[in-house]
């Protein structure tokens, strides 16, 4: 199996760090042609319209959706759940418009109100340990997407069949549960 992680710009090393412990291959993604030898993608954090700019740049953005249209799973965290939404808040316009979500930008506040905190995230076993970094918030979601996590009240991490995302940076602890979920989404998919 093998699993790639956007590297454009954000936390691509910490992404791979956290991948590698749950035993898959990870290839580091730079040219759009690599998609088609993965079973999986990660959009890691970052800045969200840098990020856009570089995939439209760098002929990403098509050939994401027809990677996500093969029913390849795709897991954004914080900046890549901007970059994956359908509607951003503000208007904004949407990236890759994958999932049926709304986000707002920097939700939680700036860089000084970063914070980390336990979550309880359906599917795993014991919560996760979250960190908060200038992180979006899901303020709405479709028929089809299961809220997986909140946050006071607020959701964090949601999933839409193939399509994982998180608010906050999961590849920032030693806590790879969440890795571990996305690469079991994988290989559900890859089941005949």
């Amino acid at each position: 199996m093998r699993v790639g992680v956007l590297a454009l710009q954000g936390a691509v090393a910490e992404h791979i760090r956290s991948l590698e412990k749950t035993g898959v291959e990870v290839v580091t993604v730079k040219h759009a042609e690599q998609l088609a030898e993965l079973d999986g993608l990660i959009i890691p954090g970052g800045e969200s319209t840098t990020i856009g700019k570089l995939m439209r740049k760098y002929d990403f953005m098509e050939a994401i959706r027809d990677f996500s249209g093969q029913g390849k799973p795709v897991f954004g965290t914080c900046a890549g759940l901007i970059v994956m939404a359908k509607e951003i808040e503000g208007g904004e316009e949407a990236h890759l418009g994958l999932m049926d979500i709304k986000v707002s930008r920097n939700a939680f506040g700036r860089q000084r109100e970063s914070f980390e905190t336990d979550l309880d995230v359906k599917g795993l076993e014991v919560p996760l340990r979250a960190v908060f970094i200038r992180a979006p918030l899901i303020t709405g979601v479709g028929e089809g997407v299961e809220v997986l996590s909140t946050y006071k009240d607020e959701i964090v991490t949601a999933r839409q069949g193939h399509l994982l995302v998180s608010s906050f940076h999961p590849e920032l602890t030693d806590d790879f549960s969440l890795h571990t979920y996305f690469v079991e989404m994988i290989k559900q998919t890859k089941q005949p």
